[in-house]
C-alpha cells in the first residue's frame, strides 16, 4: 500500500504513488462519489447550526430551570367574604343556635406567596416576576427559616388557622352573650428548642410557676416576663394524667419563649364551622369573628355596605398586625370593598399603598373593629380614625 494517508471527512482521498486516481470521469482527480459527498456537506450546514442553536437555547432553559434565586415573590391573593360562599359551600356554618339573615360584605383578604421550601422559585420565575408590575419580590430568609420544611411550613400554617378560627369563634360568641371557657394546647413543638422532649403536641396547660392557665395570653405574659437564663415550670395534661414539666426559656422575634406553638381549645356551646379550603395562617382572625358575630345577632351588622378587613384576633380581643398589607389593600379593592379595616400596628405601612377608592380604619381590639363597621353601616365612617 501507498505511505499517504487515509481520510474519509467527504474530501479528496490520496492515490498510491505513480498511479492515477480512479475516477468517474477521467483526470477529474476525484474519489468516486466526492462531488456527491460535498454536495450532502453543503445541504447539512445550515441544519447545524440550527441543531446548534437548539442544543444551546436547551442548555439555557435547563439552566435556568435549575437555579434557584432565594427570594420569593408577593402578589395580592384572592379576598372572601366571610357571609357568602366558597367553593359552593357556605364560609361560615352554625349549628345549633337560631343565625340571622344578613347583607353586605366582611372580606378577609389573602396575600399569594411564590417560592419558599418545596416551591422553590426558578430563574425564570424570577425573572418574569421583575417585569410584571405590582410584584414584590423578597429574599427568602424573611419568610421562611433557612432549615425548615414544606412539611413544617404547612402544618404551621394549619394549626395557625384552626387556632385563629377557634380564637374567632370564642371572640365572636362571648360577644354574643354566650360563655366559652378555654383550655390552652400545646399545638406543635419547635426541633431544637427548649421544649423539644419535654413538651407535646396536643398536651394541655393546667399552670405556669403556680398559676393556673385559662387563657393563652396569660401564659405568654408569664413567659415574656421571665429572666434571662430562667425556666419556667408548667403542670400539663397528658393522656388523662397530670404532668410536671420544667422547660427553658429562649428569644425569637425579639420575645422570650419557650419554643412551641400554642393552640386553644375551647367548649363551645353549639357548633361552628369555618369552611376556608387551603387558605393558611391566623390573619383572618378579625374578619371570621366578625362574620359569626354578625350571624348570631339580629340584623345586618354593614348595614349592606362592602367592608374587606385583616387582622389576626386573640382571645382577650386584640387585633394584630400581619405581614403583607399593601398587597392585602389591593385585593380588597379589586373585589369591590370601598372600606378597609387595618390593625393598628400595621398603620405606618399604608400610607402611600391604598389604592384609590379604598378607605383604610384602624383598628386594635374586636370591639373597635365591630363599632367601626357599625358606624359604617350607619353611614357615619368618615368620622373614624384612619391610618
Amino acid at each position: 500500500m501507498g505511505g499517504g494517508a487515509v481520510t474519509w471527512a467527504g474530501g479528496e482521498r490520496p492515490s498510491p504513488a505513480g498511479h492515477s486516481s480512479v475516477t468517474g470521469a477521467e483526470g477529474s482527480g476525484r474519489a468516486p462519489g466526492g462531488g456527491a459527498v460535498r454536495r450532502w456537506r453543503l445541504r447539512l450546514r445550515p441544519y447545524r447550526r440550527l441543531i446548534t442553536t437548539i442544543t444551546v437555547l436547551t442548555l439555557v432553559v435547563l439552566a435556568g430551570t435549575l437555579v434557584h434565586p432565594a427570594y420569593v415573590v408577593l402578589r395580592a391573593g384572592p379576598a372572601y367574604n366571610t357571609l357568602g360562599e366558597l367553593g359552593g359551600e357556605k364560609i361560615l356554618q352554625i349549628k345549633g343556635a337560631t343565625t340571622y339573615p344578613t347583607e353586605g360584605e366582611l372580606t378577609f383578604t389573602t396575600v399569594a406567596v411564590y417560592g419558599g421550601p418545596g416551591r422553590e422559585l426558578t430563574l425564570w420565575d424570577y425573572l418574569v416576576a421583575r417585569a410584571q408590575p405590582g410584584t414584590d419580590i423578597r429574599p427568602r430568609a424573611d419568610y421562611y427559616p433557612q432549615d425548615a420544611t414544606r412539611d413544617q411550613i404547612d402544618q404551621q400554617n394549619q394549626v395557625q388557622m384552626a387556632t385563629s378560627q377557634q380564637e374567632a369563634v370564642a371572640i365572636a360568641l362571648r360577644a354574643a352573650g354566650h360563655d366559652v371557657p378555654e383550655k390552652v394546647t400545646v399545638g406543635r413543638v419547635n426541633p431544637g428548642g427548649p421544649s423539644d422532649g419535654q413538651l407535646k403536641a396536643g398536651d394541655v396547660v393546667v399552670s405556669v410557676n403556680g398559676t393556673p392557665i385559662t387563657r393563652s395570653d396569660t401564659l405568654r405574659a408569664i413567659i415574656s416576663a421571665s429572666p434571662e437564663g430562667a425556666t419556667v415550670q408548667l403542670v400539663v395534661t397528658r393522656d388523662g394524667r397530670q404532668v410536671p414539666v420544667q422547660v427553658g426559656t429562649t428569644i425569637s422575634q425579639d420575645r422570650r419563649v419557650i419554643g412551641v406553638l400554642l393552640g386553644a381549645s375551647f367548649s363551645f356551646p353549639f357548633e361552628v364551622t369555618i369552611h376556608a379550603t387551603d387558605v393558611g395562617g391566623p390573619s383572618a382572625g378579625l374578619m371570621f369573628a366578625l362574620g359569626v358575630y354578625d350571624e348570631l345577632t339580629p340584623g345586618a351588622l354593614t348595614g349592606g355596605q362592602d367592608i374587606a378587613g385583616t387582622g389576626t384576633i386573640a382571645d382577650d380581643g386584640s387585633v394584630g398586625p400581619i405581614g403583607g398589607i399593601d398587597h392585602k389593600m389591593v385585593g380588597a379593592r379589586a373585589s369591590g370593598a370601598a372600606w378597609f379595616l387595618a390593625p393598628a400596628d400595621n398603620c405606618s405601612e399604608v400610607p402611600g399603598h391604598a389604592p384609590e377608592g379604598l378607605r383604610v380604619v384602624k383598628v386594635d381590639t374586636f370591639g373597635v373593629a365591630r363599632h367601626a363597621v357599625e358606624e359604617i353601616a350607619a353611614g357615619r365612617g368618615a368620622t373614624l380614625p384612619t391610618c
